[in-house]
């Protein structure tokens, strides 16, 4: 087998949660990034992606979680959050806009650009401080134009049901082996 194709079957393999929370649906590299769709059954398998995330997240790192109005992504956020070791209450960024979280191993903001109607008030919001301090979390990440990271980890969320989503995963590669690390860990 070849090392790419290796590589993929690794990478759906790291992917695929425990039966009964979430099954992965496809998954694809190429040589800079990585695209991948998971079926989220429930509330768990949302976390269990959080954790994954987490487990990857680095300095410099920005997560944009996409999706309507519902669909999960601050609950995807507090999952990652949690999985850091946030203990304190994880509100929605809604109104104050950005959150910040010091974690044990980085300092995380979690931004929620719903309201901000012009990308240049991104600006004042400390993305660029926050990128360079530590990792970013950021809602409604369309908002922000071309503002955002080339190599920020896409997720878009999808309601499939009233408890299942799909998570649309598009990343550098440098996430594939954090994904992998994450399963192994278990």
């Amino acid at each position: 087998m070849s090392d790419h194709l290796q590589g993929i079957n690794l990478l759906e393999d790291a992917l695929r949660p425990p039966r009964g929370h979430a099954t992965r649906h496809t998954m694809t590299t190429g040589s800079q990034s990585f695209t991948g769709r998971i079926t989220l059954a429930d509330l768990a398998a949302t976390e269990a992606l959080g954790a994954r995330i987490a487990t990857g997240l680095r300095v410099g790192d920005a997560v944009a979680l996409k999706g309507d109005l519902g669909t999960g992504k601050t609950t995807l956020a507090r999952a990652i959050l949690r999985a850091l070791a946030v203990a304190e209450n994880i509100p929605s960024p809604t109104f104050t806009l950005v959150q910040t979280y010091e974690t044990s191993r980085l300092v995380v903001r979690h931004y929620d650009l719903y309201r901000v109607e012009d990308p240049r008030e991104i600006d004042e919001l400390g993305l660029d401080e926050a990128l360079e301090e530590g990792a970013a979390l950021i809602e409604w990440p369309e908002h922000a134009g071309d503002l955002l990271p080339d190599d920020a980890l896409q997720v878009a969320l999808v309601a499939t049901g009233a408890q299942s989503r799909r998570a649309d995963i598009i990343g550098p590669a440098h996430w594939i082996a954090a994904l992998m690390e994450s399963d192994h860990a278990r």
